[in-house]
């Protein structure tokens, strides 16, 4: 495996790449077994997989939440390494950046909702930073995790509008044992808040009406951001602790489109 952080370096490397089929799973690191099953799915169904380590600024719209996220670059290599990556790119903002974000991926209707209407110019940073890796990377395929499922559709709806040549592939939501989906940031969870995180999870597969599960999450002692249905899921978006310490969490689930429960008429 190599790891570049020179996106020139990097691209004279993928110009002798002859593969049949390149796979690519962009992180901004702290990896974790939700990203080891993104990864394993392209080094199985790929011949080659790219791997990129980037904490982009970008898509922040907190600076506390941006200067607290996990940087583990070490680490993840061995992981990476040990599933049989074969690059992993790691470059600077000013190699992301050569224009200090002046040049922007803008979309106006979806991302102003759900996440999008909690966290101003979010997707514009995501949607920036993907597709200029996609361009970098020049992949077949690129994999990304169904629990940030409003991005997947966000980047999918990108790649299909610039006619990019590579296929978006959602994977499944990764979980602990008691249902909190996979996430970096639950590093930053306190064992108080750990211990409530799972909450999440339980109540948006609950048979409730979201305004219910929205009043069971701020009894327990969430903030919730919203908790609503769109594309055949229920989303919900809520942080826990407080001061610096507080960690936003998200999550979805797929729920039937006719379910009488989840239009109000039972809690």
């Amino acid at each position: 495996m190599k790891i570049f952080n020179s996106i020139d370096q990097f691209r004279l490397e993928r110009a002798q790449v002859t593969a049949a089929r390149v796979g690519f799973v962009p992180t901004m690191g702290a990896l974790h077994k939700g990203h080891a099953a993104l990864i394993e799915r392209s080094v199985k169904e790929c011949d080659f997989t790219v791997v990129s380590v980037y904490v982009n600024a970008a898509q922040f719209d907190n600076a506390d939440d941006l200067s607290r996220y996990p940087e583990t670059l070490e680490q993840d290599a061995e992981l990476v390494g040990a599933l049989g990556v074969d690059i992993i790119l790691a470059p600077t903002y000013e190699q992301m950046y050569p224009d200090d974000f002046r040049y922007r991926v803008v979309e106006t209707d979806l991302s102003g909702e759900l996440c999008g209407k909690h966290r101003d110019g979010h997707f514009t940073g995501v949607l920036t930073v993907v597709l200029k890796l996609l361009n970098i990377v020049r992949p077949d395929r690129a994999y990304f995790g169904e629990k940030d499922f409003q991005q997947y559709r966000l980047i999918e709806g990108m790649a299909r509008a610039f006619f990019l040549d590579t296929e978006i592939v959602p994977c499944e939501t990764v979980r602990e044992h008691d249902g909190l989906a996979l996430s970096s940031r639950n590093l930053n969870l306190d064992s108080n808040a750990r211990a409530l995180a799972p909450l999440i999870y339980e109540a948006i597969t609950s048979s409730a009406s979201d305004e219910v599960v929205t009043e069971r999450l701020a009894r327990a002692g969430f903030d919730v951001d919203y908790v609503m249905r769109k594309f055949g899921r229920r989303f919900v978006a809520a942080r826990i602790g407080k001061g610096r310490r507080q960690v936003r969490l998200i999550d979805n689930v797929p729920v039937p489109v006719d379910s009488k429960t989840l239009n109000g008429e039972k809690t």
